[in-house]
């Protein structure tokens, strides 16, 4: 683990790296062995019946969980207890940090080998948080994309946007043209999906500067973003409506929301949401702030990794490698656990038919892989919770009021909380 790292975490008195904890493995991989595997992507178990298959001497048993917060608090209370925790854990990219300074991921370095080459750079970053440490493999990634009716956008004569210029005069012309249809809406309760809108701006809201963390959520990459959907909003061009609420499943269908900055997994959503819009739907890249410089964020996705506290690591993590980077274990997790996975090469390997929503999308995957191509890393800190909280209250009253100048100021709120509570749990923060 790089040394600046482990210094950040061990100012706050919180953990002893997983880079010097006590390597627990077996000395050899032949014995027999049983590991257990938290996870919560569908039909999972399948996928691991692949393994065990060709594997006889070390079985897997898959627990299934339930995602996000819940998954990292209950594995959190498992290391502490020190009884308990499974050998293998699925965690959200965001979650890492907060499970390497509470020490219940070890760094499998040793193990992962050149493994860094198989996925783009910004999975592998969040896996190793900018260090030589390696705290997971890359399982699946959500680049983000942009869906729209195409049928609506014909009728009302409008092109499809490159830049989020030429969004918003999209989003004026449809609501002008309809007034009960939006091109899109600012949701207030899926911080995930506004960092990722950050990212592709060029933000990283938190970083490593010597032996301090650095908190960057009201950078001016990000103030950009929230100034830009502030005034859409304030405009009344763009709708100010929280995502996933049956409000807004019921505009998918019916046509009012007439489309969706969303990301590779939204396929499925459209179908379970909008079923009876199938074949009118088309999927193309997020708008671009430059044309000639395109880039893009992510929204989603997560890493398989070893814990702490296994007493198995080598055979931990051959399955790990396994699950990731074989041809056979990709097409599993893309065709039976239905999630998009981040090895570089899942397109050519898995990836040859479109989802059957965007059945007369071909290229589909092709615009997907493209997609996929992140640049710009986006780092995250060990108390994404706060700020994701406070982005809930900040931005909902911000879009609630319709103002543009709220959505600056909202900012500024969650840089604030986000700040103080690193203080409080004991981290040195710079600036």
């Amino acid at each position: 683990m790089k040394k600046v790292f482990a210094g950040v975490l061990a100012a706050a008195l919180l953990m002893t790296t997983a880079a010097c904890s006590e390597d627990k493995s077996s000395e050899s991989t032949n014995e027999k062995v049983a590991l257990t595997y938290w996870s919560w992507a569908p039909n999972m178990d399948k996928v691991v019946e692949g393994w065990n298959a060709t594997h006889p001497n070390i079985q897997v048993t898959v627990n299934k969980q339930d995602g996000g917060d819940p998954a990292v608090a209950k594995l959190l209370t498992a290391i502490k207890a020190g009884s308990g925790a499974p050998d293998v854990m699925q965690a959200e990219y965001q979650k890492i940090p907060t499970l390497v300074a509470a020490d219940a991921v070890a760094d499998i370095a040793k193990e992962a080998g050149d493994l860094k080459a198989k996925f783009p750079e910004s999975a592998w970053n969040a896996v190793t948080l900018g260090s030589e440490a390696v705290y997971g493999v890359p399982q699946d990634s959500g680049p983000m994309m942009f869906f729209y009716r195409a049928d609506i956008f014909e009728k009302a004569g409008v092109q499809v946007p490159k830049t989020w210029s030429e969004y918003a005069e999209a989003a004026r012309k449809i609501h002008k043209a309809n007034p009960k249809q939006y091109l899109g809406t600012f949701s207030s309760n899926d911080p995930g999906w506004f960092a990722g809108l950050a990212q592709q701006a060029g933000a990283s809201w938190w970083g490593v500067q010597g032996e301090s963390w650095t908190v960057a959520v009201n950078d001016a990459a990000t103030k950009k973003v929230a100034d830009y959907w502030g005034g859409l909003v304030q405009e009344g061009v763009i709708n100010n409506k929280p995502m996933y609420t049956p409000e807004w499943n019921a505009a998918l269908n019916d046509g009012t929301q007439v489309g969706w900055l969303g990301a590779v997994w939204g396929p499925g959503v459209l179908e379970g949401n909008a079923a009876s819009t199938k074949g009118k739907w088309k999927t193309t890249l997020l708008p671009n702030w430059d044309a000639a410089a395109p880039a893009n964020g992510n929204w989603g996705g997560s890493a398989t990794s070893v814990t702490s506290q296994t007493k198995h690591k080598a055979q931990a993590a051959e399955f790990v490698k396994w699950l990731n980077t074989d041809p056979a274990a990709i097409k599993a997790l893309a065709g039976t656990a239905n999630v998009y996975p981040a090895a570089n090469d899942a397109t050519s390997v898995a990836l040859t038919e479109p989802p059957a929503f965007f059945g007369d999308q071909k290229d589909f995957y092709t615009i997907a892989a493209e997609a996929g191509k992140i640049t710009k890393p986006f780092t995250y800190g060990p108390n994404v919770n706060v700020a994701y909280s406070a982005y809930n209250d900040a931005f909902g009253k911000a879009a609630e009021g319709r103002k543009a100048a709220a959505f600056g100021a909202a900012l500024d709120t969650i840089q604030q909380a986000t700040v103080g509570d690193l203080k409080n749990a004991g981290f040195t923060v710079a600036g």
